[in-house]
């Protein structure tokens, strides 16, 4: 199995913290925040290859990060792009990571700047289980916090039956969030997406073309989960992690 790690944002809503330095390399809880969603990485069986996607201007402090916390463990993938304007989007960049490593295995890809409180191995038993694409989704508690990512409804088999990306009406706070499980039979259907001209960017597009065309099943994230866009949610996350360690 092998994992992609989407980390080619600019996050220019922290600025100035990331003028200079990438999101996923913020101290949280006193180390870099992507070594807190490595070390839920470690705990999913026969996972052999970890590819940290991120974009020219950080791909230096990628490496030099990298060398640091071991050799070999994480494979920097730089995307080639400087600004906004020239990104490839987080679907674009995980098609970039799939034909570059030439990834032929079940998949599983997360966001940089999401960190989870409890393991995700039970997530890829889920995935590897059903055999089928598979998000995870929590509940966010708050029908107005749920204009700012997707509303989700499922069937009694947990089967996606509805998705839509930033909802204007939302009826349920549940919510799909950037962890994504894909087995080895679907990857071909990323490319497929993006060779239709379809919106490259926000990951959630994905499943929202995807559970019309194939089951698409959903895995309620257990503990909590963090996703770091602002300073608000960065010093939550560090308190939280500085707490649990």
């Amino acid at each position: 199995m092998k994992a992609v790690v989407l980390a080619a944002g600019y996050a220019t809503r922290l600025y100035p913290l990331t003028r200079d330095r990438p999101k996923a390399l913020l101290s949280v809880g006193g180390k870099p925040m992507l070594e807190h969603l490595l070390e839920r990485l470690d705990e999913v069986p026969r996972l052999d290859e970890i590819h940290v996607v991120t974009n020219s201007k950080f791909a230096s402090a990628f490496r030099e990060w990298a060398g640091g916390y071991g050799e070999g463990a994480v494979r920097i993938v730089d995307d080639g792009t400087s600004d906004e304007e020239t990104k490839l989007g987080a679907i674009g960049d995980l098609d970039l990571a799939i034909r570059t490593a030439e990834i032929d295995d079940d998949l599983l890809v997360l966001a940089g700047d999401n960190l989870f409180s409890e393991s995700l191995a039970p997530f890829v038993e889920f995935g590897r289980a059903k055999a089928a694409p598979a998000l995870g989704v929590y509940d966010v508690g708050d029908l107005e916090a749920i204009r700012r990512y997707n509303a989700i409804e499922l069937d009694a088999d947990d089967r996606v039956t509805f998705f839509e990306e930033k909802p204007e009406q939302p009826t349920s706070t549940l919510t799909g969030i950037a962890l994504y499980f894909y087995p080895r039979s679907g990857l071909g259907l990323i490319g497929d997406y993006l060779a239709e001209g379809n919106n490259p960017d926000q990951p959630g597009r994905l499943v929202q073309w995807l559970y019309p065309r194939t089951d698409v099943y959903a895995w309620r994230v257990p503990g909590r989960w963090y996703d770091v866009g602002s300073r608000e949610t960065l010093a939550e996350a560090d308190r939280a992690f500085a707490s649990r360690d």
